[in-house]
């Protein structure tokens, strides 16, 4: 049985290096005691060159996670607390969705599409999944913070399952996308 090439994309997360070493660095920052620290220093750290390091640091300064402080003990500091910053839209800043809605039609309409128009786009069943799964990933990884990270390094799988069925057993009704049925 041929699985399409748009499931495994979906279930092997792509986890790039600006997102890996991004989300490495922003721990960096989380853990440091003096509040802020240099671009150096975290390059050091984290055995990254101080250019690359700067570039992640932009793209998180640009995004609101990352405040700079100026001044002789300057650097990068959290721009909210810990607790207040979850991995969904940490890794969504650093990176691309899973999933993106824009041309997913006209990119996976088929080599010998007529005018590169699908032929299931009206009866599409795949593209409600991925949005689906993309929500449901993101919100997932929003419920483990950064803090979360630093606290209970040990027992995460444990933490995400306690804070999905809690989030679960709120929900009135889950928030789902609703999938054509293709006949």
């Amino acid at each position: 049985m041929k699985v399409r090439s748009d499931f495994v994309e979906v279930f092997t997360m792509k986890i790039t290096a600006q997102k890996e070493y991004g989300l490495r660095c922003v721990l960096r920052l989380a853990k440091a005691e003096s509040g802020s620290i240099t671009l150096p220093e975290v390059a050091a750290a984290e055995g990254l060159s101080v250019p690359y390091v700067a570039k992640l640091m932009a793209v998180l300064r640009n995004a609101g996670i990352l405040d700079s402080v100026r001044g002789r003990s300057g650097g990068y500091k959290l721009a909210r607390p810990a607790g207040e910053i979850g991995l969904g839209s940490l890794l969504l800043t650093l990176g691309e969705p899973l999933f993106e809605e824009v041309e997913y039609c006209q990119k996976h309409a088929g080599t010998e599409a007529p005018g590169g128009v699908c032929t299931n786009h009206a009866t599409c069943t795949l593209k409600s999944l991925w949005q689906t799964l993309e929500n449901w990933l993101r919100h997932s990884l929003d419920q483990i913070t950064l803090a979360d990270l630093i606290r209970h390094e040990g027992r995460l799988p444990d933490l995400l399952r306690e804070r999905l069925a809690a989030a679960a057993a709120i929900e009135e009704e889950p928030q789902l996308l609703s999938l054509n049925v293709v006949k």
